[in-house]
């Protein structure tokens, strides 16, 4: 057999980083796409294949979309989308160019991305699309709104996509991860002072001894985090299972929104979620 090629997106670090180092160690092809040309070569210095892949930007979407099928001979066998930041604030500070910026790089250049894959495996007759949603992709959390958005949307496109796939050969998969050690926390930092006027806010109170206290200061690993190599895991069986799993949790958060999701009506889950 032919070594079976992944292309991964996000891979400067956390999970990304983490599934080209896991996928490669398994044996298969891995192209380590990040968003920085300065985080491709130092993964290019790790051995990997590192094509620059920028969801906000089509072009660079394309461009490494071209160059993976150019080193395969024009297949690939799976597609991880992964790159994504987080935009913390109060639903009613996000503006709206706020959520059309993080909906581009969370959202709209994950489905170029995979539209543009689906012909290449529907021609080959087999592939993995696998999606790296969230726990915020089935339930909601205070001040996550647009990164909540953005997984909700996700998990109900893939949805979809897996039951239009039937019969081609073509998996959709839904990775769920809860807290996973990762540099969200400190990568969504510009994307909040650059968007989310707090001191103007009727919540003023809430971000000074609430939400800034928790961005800014790292008060260590959450509760129930696991590291990046827990995802990794979920990856390889969606990735190599002869039938994978619709969705895969990860962490304990995860496990308890999902029976809390089924259990609860809504207005508990609320108060549950809110604490």
């Amino acid at each position: 057999m032919s070594t079976k090629s992944i292309l991964i997106t996000g891979c400067s670090s956390g999970i990304g980083y983490a599934a080209a180092h896991g996928m490669r160690a398994r044996g298969w092809q891995v192209f380590a796409a990040c968003k920085q040309q300065e985080d491709c070569d130092r993964l290019i210095g790790e051995g990997f294949d590192a094509p620059l892949l920028d969801y906000t930007n089509e072009d660079s979407i394309h461009a490494a979309l071209a160059h993976v099928l150019e080193q395969t001979g024009g297949t690939l066998d799976a597609l991880f989308n992964n790159g994504a930041h987080g935009l913390p604030g109060a639903v009613e500070d996000l503006p709206t160019q706020a959520l059309r910026e993080i909906f581009e790089s969370n959202f709209f250049g994950w489905h170029t991305l995979t539209r543009a894959v689906v012909p290449v495996m529907r021609k080959q007759g087999h592939g993995r699309i696998i999606q790296c949603s969230s726990v915020l992709g089935f339930v909601t959390m205070p001040w996550r709104g647009a990164y909540n958005a953005t997984k909700f949307a996700l998990e109900g496109l893939s949805d979809t996509l897996r039951i239009e796939m039937r019969g081609t050969g073509v998996e959709v998969v839904l990775i769920e991860p809860g807290p996973i050690t990762s540099k969200i926390r400190v990568n969504s930092i510009p994307h909040f002072e650059r968007w989310i006027d707090w001191k103007s806010s009727a919540r003023t109170n809430d971000y000074e001894h609430n939400l800034n206290k928790r961005l800014y200061e790292s008060s260590g690993p959450d509760r129930f985090e696991l590291p990046a190599d827990a995802v990794v895991k979920k990856l390889i069986h969606a990735s190599e299972a002869r039938h994978p799993k619709a969705r895969y949790y990860v962490t304990t958060p995860t496990y308890i929104a999902g029976i809390l999701r089924r259990i609860l009506p809504t207005r508990a889950l609320d108060w549950v979620l809110g604490r």
